[in-house]
């Protein structure tokens, strides 16, 4: 039986988040990565559910591409990374304008984007758990072209409240993940640009395709989208490339409607390349992802063997 929210327990926690939240915005980003490095290795320590995940994910994924100690290292790099992304998210209303957003950001492979955005007609932008997936948001807002981005909703309503705000401050809208579905199909209808997330377990009925050699249950619904409504998918990045608050940004594929063959494998196959293009992303800086949650959750449940009736021999 699911537990009824505690109002008194998310107010707390949510003022607690913005007493951190103001400290932070005090300090310029470099001294915030100071906080972020600590709160990182606290993170590390205590946190050991989230860090098996990891190694064990890495583990699975690389095999003996790295040793145990490469793991470890590497997981303490994810949670440095984050830690970081939390400062830096924290400071980018202040850091990237249409005048300065050049300081911290260096576009690469934009151009074919920017073509389909200004030509208009329906877009669907994906990434994954990679680098700085909200400020990818944030920033083609900034760019003058604000996404309608699903995501799932905080169980905190009070941080997801605030959460939200820094989401739609550049004019991203943002559509819920559980009960959206039709306001996603009105955006691709009216030519708009829908962003996800596209590396999350989709459980049991989940499409499976590859991902780092292991079947992994992917959400159907964004190629299904794609094909229905004649819409291009671009898979992006936003890579922290250093040093402090600097990033590329860009685009590694797009896949285009000419593309589709028009038959019933167009799903999968629209699925397993842009998973495979997420893929080829991590693989560039696998500190950057975010192994620490369960991708591959839920597994193809095996094959029933057929059983067949004996024909009995003639008398």
């Amino acid at each position: 039986m699911k537990r009824r929210p505690n109002k008194v327990v998310n107010y707390a926690v949510y003022l607690l988040v913005r007493l951190i939240v103001g400290i932070a915005q005090a300090m310029s980003v470099e001294q915030s990565y100071a906080f972020a490095r600590t709160l990182a290795a606290i993170l590390y320590r205590v946190d050991k559910r989230h860090r098996k995940i990891g190694i064990e994910n890495l583990r699975q994924a690389f095999g003996d591409t790295y040793t145990e100690a490469d793991r470890d290292r590497i997981v303490r790099g994810v949670y440095l990374h984050f830690c970081m992304m939390l400062m830096e998210i924290l400071h980018i209303p202040r850091k990237l304008h249409p005048n300065t957003w050049r300081d911290r950001i260096t576009l690469v492979g934009h151009e074919k984007v920017l073509d389909r955005l200004l030509k208009g007609g329906p877009l669907i932008m994906l990434t994954g758990h990679f680098g700085n997936w909200e400020m990818a948001g944030y920033l083609f807002g900034v760019f003058g072209f604000p996404p309608n981005s699903v995501a799932r909703a905080l169980d905190n309503p009070y941080l997801d409240r605030y959460l939200k705000s820094f989401r739609e401050r550049t004019g991203q809208k943002m559509i819920a993940k559980k009960g959206g579905y039709d306001e996603m199909l009105e955006v691709l209808r009216t030519g708009g640009v829908l962003s996800f997330l596209a590396d999350q377990d989709a459980g049991e009925r989940g499409m499976f395709v590859d991902f780092f050699g292991r079947p992994a249950s992917t959400h159907k619904a964004i190629a299904l989208m794609a094909i229905e409504h004649h819409a291009p998918v671009v898979v992006g990045y936003a890579r922290r490339i250093g040093p402090g608050f600097r990033y590329e940004v860009g685009c590694t594929e797009l896949f285009e409607p000419e593309e589709w063959t028009g038959t019933a494998d167009d799903a999968r196959l629209l699925t397993q390349r842009y998973t495979s293009a997420l893929e080829a992303i991590i693989r560039k800086d696998p500190e950057q992802y975010l192994w620490l949650h369960r991708r591959w959750k839920h597994q193809p449940k095996p094959k029933k063997a057929r059983t067949t009736t004996p024909i009995a021999e003639p008398v």
